[in-house]
Parts: structure tokens; sequence; C-alpha cells
């Protein structure tokens, strides 16, 4: 993955079986994924907001738990540009501690004029972007 991002879990993270909780392991990859798009497209930066109407949405996701993770250990997220459409691109994830595989899974973004409150084409400077990075991680 070109890009990783690390988060330890906390006490606060676990769920009643002493182990990460399922919520949790979206709320890493989110955080992963805010962070590669900082890189990516910092005009899209959530702290941020541009003055012109257009944003992405994160619209869909979906995460296969392969193993339990447990307090104080580091995690490590992978994400990376996946397919690239018109007005949508997926971003691929993994979660790693040390050598063992957490999990994985993908999430799609969709641009959004949020003026016309619908979908939007994804700007070309942005798509011109994903593309480079999708192609270099063929």
């Amino acid at each position: 993955m070109p890009f990783t991002h690390r988060e330890r879990v906390r006490f606060g993270d676990l769920d009643a079986m002493r182990h990460l909780n399922n919520v949790v392991f979206l709320r890493y990859f989110e955080t992963a994924r805010i962070a590669y798009l900082r890189v990516l497209a910092p005009e899209h930066d959530p702290s941020h907001p541009e003055a012109d109407t257009f944003g992405l949405i994160f619209a869909e996701c979906h995460i296969a738990y392969r193993s339990p993770v447990y307090f104080d250990e580091e995690v490590a997220i992978g994400c990376r540009v996946g397919e690239v459409k018109r007005s949508a691109f997926r971003i691929d994830f993994t979660m790693h501690v040390g050598d063992r595989l957490a999990a994985e899974g993908y999430g799609w973004l969709v641009g959004f004029d949020y003026e016309a409150q619908t979908s939007a084409r994804l700007p070309e400077g942005l798509r011109g972007r994903l593309d480079e990075e999708a192609a270099q991680q063929s």
C-alpha cells in the first residue's frame, strides 16, 4: 500500500469481548482515508472546507474481519486508490498488526454537489491525480 497510517489501540476502543470493536475498525479506516486524501487532494481537506459546493461523500464500505486486535497493539492501516470512475473512486484498505492481517476492505467516495444535492463529476485535476495514483499501484 502506498500510504500507511498508524493507530495504537486504546482501552475505550475495545468491546465486551476485550478486542477491537467492529465499529472502531471503520473509524481507523476513516482516519487513514482522510489522512491519505489530505495528501492526494489537499483542496478537499475536511478541516479547510472550500468556498465552492463540491465535496466527496463516503457512500459505501465493505470490511472483511480477518483476526482480532487487542489493547495496546499498534495497527498499520494501508490505503490505495482502486478503480476511478467519472464521479466516484474506490479506496482499498488493509489493517495489519505486525505481519498479521486484521482486516481488509474498500470504500467508494462519490463527488457531490452540495448546492444541487446530487452526485457530481470529479474535477479533472483530482481525477488526473487519482488516475496517476491508481496507475502507479498496478
